[in-house]
C-alpha cells in the first residue's frame, strides 16, 4: 500500500480544462513538476472513453513510481490497475468502491465539514479531501467553508487530509498558515504557462511550512 503521508501536492487532471488530446502531455508536466499524486477527472464523460484515456495515462504515471486515481468509477480503476479512487459524498460508499476496485487499491472521499471528515474514518477512508475553501469554478455549486476549520479536522481525524477548492499561489500561504499540511490544486496549474515551473512554486511554499 502506499504511504499517502508522504504526498503533499496532489494534482487533478480535470478534463474540464484539458483537450483529451493533450492529457498525457499535461500528466508529463505534472510529474516534471513534482506532483505526489494524479487525478483523472472526467465529469459526464462515457465510460468506455474514460478507460481508454485512464489506461493510455497509467502507462504514464506508473512509469514516473505516481499513483493514479480515477474519480468515481471503480470498475475502471480495477480494470487499469490504478492505486486509487475518488468518491464524492453522493457517490457510492467507501467499502462498495474498494470491494469493486480491488483491496490494493485506496479510496478517498471529499468532506465538506468536520463531521462528514469523522464519519470518512468510520467508513475506511484512506484520505479525504476537505474544501471546497475557496470558492472554485470547479465545482461552483459548492458554498466555499473557509479555512477556520483546517486545525480542527487535522485533530480529529487521524487520515492524510488533501485542502481543496479554490486554492492557488497567492492564498496557498494562507492555506498552510491555517494549519494545512496537504493541497489539492486544479485549475490554476491547468493553466499555468509553465505547469512544471509552477508546480516547483508550489512545492517551494510547502517545504517552507514543512
Amino acid at each position: 500500500m502506499i504511504d499517502l503521508n508522504l504526498g503533499r501536492f496532489y494534482g487533478i487532471l480535470d478534463l474540464g480544462y484539458v483537450p483529451p488530446a493533450e492529457a498525457r502531455r499535461v500528466a508529463q508536466e505534472m510529474i516534471a513538476g513534482g506532483v505526489d499524486l494524479i487525478q483523472l477527472r472526467a465529469k459526464d464523460w462515457e465510460p468506455a472513453r474514460i478507460l481508454t484515456l485512464a489506461a493510455d495515462l497509467h502507462h504514464t504515471t506508473a512509469a514516473a513510481g505516481i499513483p493514479l486515481i480515477i474519480n468515481d468509477h471503480a470498475e475502471i480503476a480495477r480494470q487499469i490497475g490504478a492505486e486509487g479512487v475518488h468518491v464524492g459524498q453522493d457517490d457510492q460508499s467507501v467499502a462498495w468502491v474498494r470491494e469493486i476496485a480491488g483491496g490494493s487499491c485506496f479510496v478517498g472521499k471529499s468532506t465538506h465539514s468536520v463531521q462528514q471528515a469523522k464519519i470518512a474514518v468510520t467508513e475506511g477512508a484512506d484520505y479525504i479531501g476537505f474544501g471546497p475553501l475557496f470558492a472554485t469554478p470547479t465545482k461552483p455549486d459548492y458554498v466555499p467553508i473557509g479555512l477556520g476549520d483546517i486545525r480542527e479536522v487535522h485533530s480529529a481525524v487521524p487520515l492524510p487530509i488533501f485542502c481543496i477548492g479554490g486554492i492557488k499561489l497567492h492564498n496557498l500561504p494562507q492555506v498552510l498558515a491555517a494549519g494545512a499540511e496537504r493541497v489539492v490544486i486544479v485549475s490554476e496549474m491547468l493553466q499555468a504557462p509553465d505547469i512544471p515551473l509552477y508546480i516547483h512554486s508550489v512545492r517551494q511554499l510547502l517545504n517552507q511550512h514543512s
